[in-house]
């Protein structure tokens, strides 16, 4: 199982392209707290990050699955995860749909990469 690491301030591109290697080679799945700006990244399931995010007070509404590509440099955020499925925010695919949850997500991500 990979131990899960919570990012509160930074996390260099290094650490994440040593993270992708196993199990899955290329990417590294996370879940960014909108509200706290902070990230859950190394777990083998999304649902595995949330639940230490929701352990430690981050609230469901504002955690987003994402998967990150260290490796690329044009399209690092894939905004998918099962965890995003929540019609009640009107969400309603496995992609995070609304444009201004994307950008302050990309802008988490963005901040606490080194």
């Amino acid at each position: 199982m990979n131990h899960i690491q919570i990012v509160t301030s930074s996390i260099s591109i290094e650490e994440l392209k040593k993270m992708a290697l196993q199990p899955f080679g290329d990417l590294v799945k996370a879940v960014v707290d909108v509200s706290q700006g902070i990230m859950a990244v190394n777990g083998e399931l999304h649902a595995d990050e949330e639940k230490i995010l929701l352990e430690r007070g981050s609230r469901q509404e504002d955690l987003w699955g994402i998967n990150i590509y260290p490796e690329s440099t044009d399209a690092m955020i894939e905004f998918d995860s099962m965890i995003n499925i929540r019609p009640s925010q009107d969400n309603r695919s496995r992609s995070v749909e609304d444009k201004q949850t994307q950008e302050k997500i990309k802008k988490i991500v963005y901040t606490l990469i080194q």
